[in-house]
């Protein structure tokens, strides 16, 4: 019969293309959808591990038995793409009680599709007088611990039988037992410390420790509570949450008072997709695997969240006396600023090679260009509304540039976060006060927006002139971020002008540029200033013109930042790497260029 593998005899092989997706349950049931191309999973399965025993009022030597562990499994597993598989998550067990009636319960189980981990056995109540079940420990995933008591007993692990073995039994008494671990059995008592817990191969976290017993016996490693001691408590502590780690037993209290077990961990599913094409291959068997999207090409999901800044050009403002701020380029960033601008991180990010465009700063009568992040969702923070002139209303943008007093009606302003972005972008620019306004002249602009603050409104100023006079609106504040480390604010708007009286406006803070003033009339006004430009990659707005010579908004900045295990190339070669003091690697583009991601 023919073979479509090419005559190729042997073992069958299966490649994966997963893209070594993460993804991570800590509660409750949902579900894990694997990518198209992934038919293999490596899954770790964490049970809730189960309560330490406790102890009634009246037994003045009792010592409770450490629970035991959550069963722990980490398995290659095969599977179908663009599949939902179902995920629960163990809760731990409650521990036992100081007082009657009472006892402590096994911790639940976890599973992933149709692979399970047994909840941890609880760990022993003491007290001679206790029937035989509530002084014996539970078997489970991991066995819980037996207590001080002759009748005691203690709990077997693996428990139903899977292999690799998904635990350890408990330890035995006299004074307690400590339950066991993924790894270990519990130490026997007096003083029996909690079995260890396994790492994992998927995280190298280590998982599903026992609990100890009440004789002073410490919790496993891998999240195993710690059992009753008079230095600190004389109840057991539980085990840690999303390890399945045992809780601890009780130690008996002064004056024969009862005390508590700890409750059990609760346990944890991570579902890792792989990519894997081992063996030997026919160009037949690759190309039908390629075909079918299975075939690994080497490009992984980072499992990270990334963060970034993403500022765009500012606008600018044509020739004229009359000149509107233009208003600073969009804003957008995650992780570092001001806590209301800030978004979500990027948590999808594959590696790769990806786009990133700067925005440049809008010349005389023009918007700021975008800033784009060429992610698998694009992100975009949009370029900053130039300011009004003569016969132009001010554009809306990232934010939006101010109203020029030549133009009725004085609130011609440009709109902010255009087109709308949540958080927002940026803020709309401010009103012009018009010579008619009882000022004689031509009157002032307003100030463009910027990303944390309108821009300012033309203000009446006469009774510091000794002739009626306006003042331009300042430009809206920028936004200050520390994601490059220095503090350092970005995206101010620009201030609007002045004509024949008064001042021209403040720039913002972030780049703005300052409005100009234009004065032939000596001591009625301010001295002459030329409006300037906003600043270079910071997304600055221009300031309002008055000489009839444009000016020009600030180019766009894009930063990103990603923890030390990712690596950054960027190009060219003005766009720069660097290291944070805390060990991230940051990005910077100045310029349009291309940032590749590798792990």
């Amino acid at each position: 019969m023919a073979r479509s593998n090419g005559g190729i005899i042997g073992k069958t092989n299966k490649t994966s293309f997963g893209k070594c997706t993460l993804t991570t349950k800590t509660s409750g049931s949902s579900t894990v959808t694997t990518q198209p191309g992934t038919r293999l999973v490596r899954a770790l399965i964490v049970a809730g591990g189960g309560g330490g025993g406790g102890g009634y009022s009246g037994a003045c030597v009792s010592r409770g038995g450490g629970g035991g562990a959550g069963g722990f499994r980490c398995l290659e597993l095969n599977v179908c793409g663009n599949t939902p598989y179902p995920a629960v998550v163990g809760g731990g067990g409650s521990g036992g009680p100081s007082s009657n009636p009472g006892d402590s319960t096994n911790g639940s189980n976890s599973s992933f599709g149709c692979t399970t981990s047994t909840g941890g056995g609880k760990g022993a109540m003491s007290n001679t007088a206790y029937p035989a079940p509530i002084q014996s420990g539970n078997p489970g995933g991991s066995g819980g611990g037996g207590a001080y008591g002759p009748n005691s007993s203690t709990g077997s692990g693996n428990t139903p039988p899977v292999s690799p073995s998904q635990g350890f039994p408990g330890g035995d008494r006299p004074n307690g037992g400590g339950g066991g671990g993924a790894s270990a059995k519990g130490a026997d008592g007096p003083e029996g410390d909690g079995g260890a817990g396994k790492a994992s191969t998927i995280n190298c976290t280590v998982y599903a420790g026992g609990g100890g017993s009440g004789v002073c016996g410490d919790g496993g490693a891998g999240g195993g509570g710690n059992g009753g001691r008079s230095s600190t408590s004389y109840n057991g502590s539980a085990g840690c949450t999303n390890t399945g780690g045992g809780g601890g037993g009780h130690r008996y209290a002064p004056g024969c008072n009862g005390s508590a077990g700890g409750n059990g961990g609760s346990g944890l599913v991570v579902v890792k997709e792989l990519n894997k094409a081992s063996g030997v291959w026919s160009i037949q068997s690759q190309m039908a695997a390629k075909q079918q999207g299975t075939w690994p090409d080497g490009t992984v999901f980072l499992n990270t969240t990334v963060n970034y800044m993403l500022v765009a050009g500012g606008g600018g403002n044509a020739s004229s006396h009359y000149g509107g701020g233009g208003g600073a380029g969009g804003y957008r960033a995650t992780g570092f600023g001001p806590g209301p601008l800030q978004g979500s991180g990027i948590t999808n990010l594959q590696t790769g090679t990806y786009d990133v465009t700067i925005g440049g700063g809008g010349a005389g009568g023009a918007n700021g260009g975008d800033s784009i992040l060429g992610f698998p969702t694009t992100i975009t923070s949009n370029g900053g509304g130039y300011g009004g002139s003569p016969g132009s209303v001010a554009s809306a943008g990232g934010s939006g540039g101010g109203a020029t007093p030549f133009n009725k009606p004085d609130d011609g302003f440009g709109a902010g976060n255009t087109p709308p972005t949540s958080p927002s972008q940026g803020n709309p620019g401010g009103t012009g006060l018009q010579g008619s306004s009882g000022l004689p002249g031509g009157g002032s602009a307003g100030g463009g927006g910027g990303a944390t603050a309108n821009g300012g409104n033309a203000t009446n100023i006469t009774p510091s002139f000794p002739a009626p006079a306006a003042q331009g609106g300042a430009g809206g504040a920028g936004a200050p971020n520390t994601i490059l480390g220095p503090d350092t604010t970005y995206a101010g708007g620009g201030g609007g002008s002045s004509y024949l009286n008064g001042k021209g406006g403040v720039a913002g803070a972030g780049g703005g540029g300052t409005g100009g003033v234009y004065n032939p009339c000596g001591p009625n006004s301010a001295p002459p200033l030329t409006a300037t430009d906003g600043t270079a990659n910071t997304g600055g707005g221009a300031g309002g013109d008055n000489n009839l010579s444009q000016t020009s908004g600030g180019s766009g900045i894009a930063v990103i930042r990603a923890p030390s295990a990712i690596t950054f190339a960027v190009g060219p070669s003005c766009n720069t790497l660097s290291t944070h003091p805390g060990g991230d690697k940051i990005a910077k583009f100045i310029v349009s260029g291309t940032l590749t991601i590798s792990k």
